[in-house]
């Protein structure tokens, strides 16, 4: 699926590195992208109010990132001139989705912030989708139940008690787990819908 480029006025971005010509590069391109930037070189807290990170990779420790491992609730992306393995594996670890090699060029920031941008909606994305799933891994004995009233109450066989119960769900414009823990919760069937 191809997106569009997003854009970036408005938005909050928080820069942690220490003074240097090239943040300040950094600082003039992304405002003159309509961002409003703070930069500080110090630890950040969790719920402080910023859209995008970018963090400097080659001095990053672990406690300069609220949030644990990959988990970021922001796109961040890593400034970085080191070819250092660990500094590498610092930035996977942290979740760094895009990186701005050092010293910054300006031509380099908006692809980062395009590409940051897109990988973060696709892990939330993922993340959404994964928790739908495991919900429904862990409604499957509740539906195993609510099949087993049904196919007990209506004389039906599991493929038929599993249509029944589908089109009830459908009928009254339910997710099927719904109508499942009903069921079961009740230990019979739901009156028909009609």
């Amino acid at each position: 699926m191809r997106r569009l480029a997003p854009t970036f006025g408005g938005l909050r971005v928080v820069v942690l590195h220490g003074p240097d010509e090239s943040i300040e590069r950094l600082v003039r391109q992304l405002e003159l992208l309509g961002l409003q930037v703070d930069v500080r070189w110090s630890p950040l807290t969790a719920g402080e109010p910023f859209d995008i990170a970018l963090v400097d990779a080659d001095q990053g420790f672990d406690d300069l990132l609220p949030w644990p491992g990959t988990d970021t609730p922001v796109p961040l992306i890593g400034l970085l001139r080191s070819e250092a393995p660990g500094r590498i594996a610092w930035m996977l670890e942290r979740g760094v989705s895009a990186v701005i090699p050092k010293p910054v060029q300006t031509s380099a920031i908006y692809p980062a912030l395009v590409v940051a941008t897109t990988i973060h909606a696709e892990r939330e994305e993922a993340r959404i989708r994964v928790q739908h799933l495991e919900e429904r891994l862990r409604m499957r004995p509740i539906v195993y139940e609510a099949i087993r009233i049904v196919a007990r109450t209506h004389g039906l066989d599991q493929d038929g008690a599993y249509r029944h119960l589908r089109e009830l769900a459908m009928k009254t414009r339910k997710p099927m787990e719904q109508v499942a823990a009903s069921i079961a919760a009740m230990g019979r069937t739901l009156p028909e819908a009609g």
